[in-house]
């Protein structure tokens, strides 16, 4: 008899526990609770704590109320100016409502399907009316913040708050990047050319300047040298005539002095004249009138 009382005992204490235990859950504090009955919802709980339940007749549906990132494939894009580009972007969101998001998407990974359906749209619709230039410039900034308005509009739906949307990478396909590569060498080589063509007619007018100039300079030197140089033979033959005036005996003692100078200033210097010639009068007389020594 007391066997089987401690045996029913024993059931009621496990069937106690299982109830205790189906009736007790654990919020953490990264996480957010949907409690449903039924199917229905019946409260949020976002505060961490131990919560209770009804057993057997509640169910509880747990949601990350963290920043969840989303990063979609790589998706090709036509631009506005027919370009082709492939964009790598990214999303951050956050579960806001978990009544609505319940309601709307159910899990996560249906939410993840939708968002991403979402941004490319948006992608698309926004990258489709900007040029290529437009996206490499200043431009890019007025996209993304076009892009995640309407996806804050679409998302708000969902009981979803979007953080930031941004692209990570935007590229051209191989085939294009390699045109427009080598479309904009050639616009580059046009442009060196043009330069270079540029800078040697500019070289060739200032040479022709300078060569202009430089013979209008050597012929104002020459003129003023010329005009110099006269002044100075004027001068001097003026010199010379006073002088010879003055005194013609020593003017034609120094000439014949000089004469002697640069005839016999060499060692090397051999002459063969008549002793009673005229130019070597002095060598006799300083006077240039007595005769001249006999040769040795």
């Amino acid at each position: 008899m007391s066997r089987n009382r401690l045996t029913i005992i024993g059931i009621i204490v496990i069937v106690l526990g299982v109830i205790l235990f189906s009736s007790l859950f654990t919020v953490y504090q990264t996480q957010q609770v949907l409690v449903l009955q039924f199917g229905e919802p019946k409260r949020v709980i976002r505060e961490p704590g131990l919560n209770f339940k009804f057993p057997f007749i509640q169910n509880v549906v747990y949601y990350d109320k963290r920043i969840l990132d989303l990063e979609p494939p790589l998706e090709t894009v036509i631009l506005s100016d027919q370009k082709r580009l492939e964009v790598d972007s990214y999303l951050r969101y956050r579960i806001r409502d978990p009544l609505r998001f319940n309601q709307t998407l159910g899990t996560e990974e249906i939410a993840r399907s939708r968002l991403g359906a979402l941004l490319n749209s948006g992608l698309r619709r926004q990258l489709g009316g900007v040029t290529l230039s437009d996206v490499l410039g200043d431009a890019r900034i007025r996209v993304m913040a076009g892009v995640k308005r309407d996806l804050e509009q679409e998302a708000s739906n969902f009981g979803i708050d979007i953080v930031d949307v941004r692209i990570r990478r935007a590229d051209l396909p191989d085939q294009a990047a390699m045109s427009i590569y080598a479309r904009m060498r050639s616009e580059r080589e046009r442009k060196a050319r043009d330069e270079r063509a540029q800078g040697f007619e500019r070289s060739q007018q200032i040479r022709s300047a300078a060569d202009r100039e430089r013979t209008v300079i050597l012929a104002e030197a020459r003129k003023q040298a010329e005009i110099l140089r006269g002044e100075g033979e004027r001068d001097a033959n003026q010199i010379w005539a006073s002088a010879f005036g003055r005194d013609p005996q020593f003017f034609r003692f120094y000439r014949s002095m000089q004469a002697y100078r640069e005839a016999l200033g060499n060692d090397d210097t051999t002459m063969v004249m008549s002793p009673d010639s005229d130019f070597f009068r002095y060598f006799g007389s300083i006077t240039g009138r007595g005769p001249a020594p006999p040769a040795r």
